[in-house]
C-alpha cells in the first residue's frame, strides 16, 4: 500500500536525526509516536499497521508521519532500511518479524515481551545495545521492577522476589491480553537474571476498577536483618535514576516487617496522548525512546551508506 502522508510538526533541528518506522498502532504505538515526534533525534518515517481505520494511524498521519495499513511487510518493501525499527506489535508477531528484520542490519526495539533479545532496563544496564541488533523492553513490570530488584540484590541477601503489577483495563489492549504468559515469563526471567535470585513471582493483575487504577507494581523481597532506613535510601537512590527517563516514577511505599520486604511503585504518564494512570505504556515507551536517542550518538552506529560514523 502507498503510504499516506500528514503535515509535520516543526521540530527541534538534529545534526543527523536516525530514521526509524515502527510497528503497531495500538494505544502503546501511538504514544511512541507521539514521544518520537518531540525528540529531535529521531524522525519517524513510517507507522505500519493492519487497520486503515485504526486510530493510531489518523494519530501518526496528523503529525505528519507516513502510515501503511500493509504491515510489516510494507516496511520491508521500503527503498531503505530505517536505521531503527520499534515493534509495538504482541510477542508472538515480534517472533515472526525478527527474522525478517535481521538482515536489514537495522536495530531493532522490540516492546514487547518475547524475550528474542537482549534484555534492557536503562538504568541497569546503559542502554546502548552491547551485542547484536535486538534489544528487548522486558514489559512494563519489568521496566518499574528491576531497577529496585537490582539494587536490592546488591545491597541485601534477598533469597525471594515477587512482582505484581496492576494495570487499567481500559489501557489493557489486545496485545497485552494476548501476551500474558509471555509477560509473566520474561518479566520473571528479568528479575532473576538482574538479581542472581532465582525464586522468584511475577503476577499481572488487569483492573476494571472506576476510576481507572494508576499503574502500581509491588515487589515484595525476602532478606533477613534488613535496616529501614537503609534499604529506603537504596530504593530512592534507583527511583531517581529512573525518574531521568520516566519523571512519573515514584516510591508511594517502603516497608520492612521481620524479614518481608514490601515496596510500592507508581508511574503516572507525562504523554500528549495517555491518560494519566497509563503509566504502563508511558515507562516502556520512555525506555525504548531513550534507548534510540542514546543509539544516535554511538560513534560506531552505522550510518545510512554503511561506513560507520
Amino acid at each position: 500500500m502507498t503510504p499516506t502522508v500528514g503535515p509535520r510538526r516543526a521540530r527541534p533541528e538534529f545534526a543527523e536525526p536516525l530514521t526509524v518506522a515502527v510497528i503497531g498502532t495500538g494505544a502503546i504505538g501511538r504514544d511512541l509516536v507521539s514521544k518520537i515526534d518531540r525528540s529531535p533525534a529521531l524522525d519517524c518515517r513510517l507507522v505500519a499497521g493492519r487497520n486503515p481505520e485504526s486510530a493510531g494511524l489518523r494519530y501518526a498521519e496528523s503529525l505528519g508521519c507516513a502510515t501503511t495499513a500493509g504491515g510489516i511487510e510494507a516496511l520491508l518493501a521500503a527503498p531503505r532500511p530505517f536505521d531503527v525499527v520499534f515493534d509495538a506489535t504482541s510477542a508472538a508477531s515480534h517472533r515472526d518479524h525478527w527474522p525478517l528484520l535481521e538482515p536489514l542490519g537495522t536495530l531493532v526495539i522490540d516492546l514487547t515481551p518475547s524475550k528474542v533479545g537482549q534484555m534492557v532496563a536503562p538504568t541497569v544496564t546503559g542502554v546502548s545495545p552491547a551485542d547484536g541488533r535486538n534489544v528487548n523492553l522486558i514489559s512494563c513490570g519489568g521496566q518499574a521492577a528491576v531497577p529496585v530488584v537490582h539494587a536490592l540484590a546488591a545491597h541485601f541477601p534477598v533469597t525471594y522476589f515477587e512482582v505484581v503489577s496492576t494495570v487499567a483495563s481500559v489501557v489493557a489492549g489486545r496485545a497485552t491480553r494476548l501476551n500474558l504468559d509471555e509477560y509473566v515469563a520474561t518479566t520473571g526471567h528479568a528479575v532473576t537474571a538482574f538479581s542472581g535470585v532465582t525464586d522468584v513471582k511475577a503476577i499481572l493483575n488487569i483492573s476494571p476498577a472506576v476510576p481507572p487504577a494508576t499503574f502500581r507494581t509491588a515487589v515484595h523481597a525476602r532478606t533477613a536483618g534488613a535496616d529501614p532506613v537503609a534499604l529506603r535510601a537504596v530504593v530512592d537512590r534507583a527511583a531517581a535514576q529512573v525518574r531521568s527517563f520516566a519523571p512519573g516514577y515514584e516510591v508511594v511505599a517502603c516497608t520492612v516487617t521481620d524479614d518481608l520486604v514490601t515496596i510500592t511503585l507508581q508511574v503516572m504518564a507525562h504523554s500528549d496522548v495517555l491518560p494519566p494512570y497509563a503509566g504502563n505504556l508511558d515507562i516502556i515507551n520512555s525506555a525504548a525512546v531513550m534507548v534510540a536517542e542514546q543509539y544516535a550518538t554511538r560513534p560506531d552506529r552505522p550510518t545510512r551508506t554503511g561506513v560507520t560514523s
